[in-house]
């Protein structure tokens, strides 16, 4: 059985732990066709859950897509993509008036969901993105997303940039929403596909991998579902 919600197995559904956050912040959820249909394991899909204002547009090139022109047409002034880059406006080390100034009262803005090729093929396709005015952070923690291999350590997946985001948003007086549970569902995620890993009768299971429990306070208090993964 499925939960068609949480698009998960109903033994491993993580609907009970999402708690839907209201934000000022707008976020558009681009998302890769190949992203997509990894709804199981998707961090897009449980971003979109956890906030009420929020949508996801599944395409490649959106320069003619209808729906994000709309939204452009109409938030064009208070519309950003959020996209790693030197130049620019970096949120890490803006402050409150910097940032409220920059973004006004509720922004929008805009994440390509798909692996780092297909986010730059996304970009270089979509005319109308390339136009936007761009937003990043100083990332200085490691991704959670330990089931999946990232291009490089300090790569985030799309919850936990969005998380990343609010949270600057707020220290920038832009936003007020409470942040401290954001990432459970994501948690569970893992655990769940952590413990399918490990069951000998299931198909992925990989006899070598090793789990530690260790104490990590980058996110919250509470550390006991914070686990890392090891495959020798």
């Amino acid at each position: 059985m499925k939960c068609y919600k949480c698009m998960r197995p109903t033994s491993t559904c993580i609907c009970k732990h999402i708690s839907t956050l209201q934000t000022k912040t707008r976020f558009i959820i681009l998302m890769h066709p190949k992203e997509y249909k990894k709804e199981k394991n998707g961090t897009g899909h449980i971003t979109n859950l956890q906030l009420e204002n929020s949508e996801i547009i599944i395409g490649v090139d959106f320069t003619n897509n209808n729906r994000v022109n709309e939204i452009l047409a109409k938030e064009n002034s208070s519309s950003f993509l959020l996209y790693p880059g030197k130049d620019n406006f970096n949120l890490s080390v803006r402050k409150s008036s910097e940032i409220n100034s920059f973004m006004g009262n509720s922004p929008t803005i805009f994440l390509i969901d798909g692996t780092w090729p297909c986010a730059r093929k996304m970009l270089k396709l979509s005319k109308n993105l390339q136009q936007l005015k761009r937003v990043s952070f100083d990332n200085k923690i490691k991704s959670k997303f330990i089931i999946k291999q990232q291009p490089e350590s300090l790569c985030l997946s799309t919850i936990e940039s969005v998380y990343t985001v609010l949270n600057l948003l707020k220290q920038g007086d832009l936003e007020q929403c409470e942040t401290k549970d954001f990432l459970i569902p994501f948690e569970k995620m893992i655990e769940h596909q952590l413990e399918y890993m490990l069951n000998p009768n299931s198909k992925n299971y990989c006899s070598t991998t090793k789990i530690d429990i260790v104490p990590k306070t980058l996110y919250k208090k509470n550390t006991e579902r914070n686990i890392i993964f090891e495959q020798d």
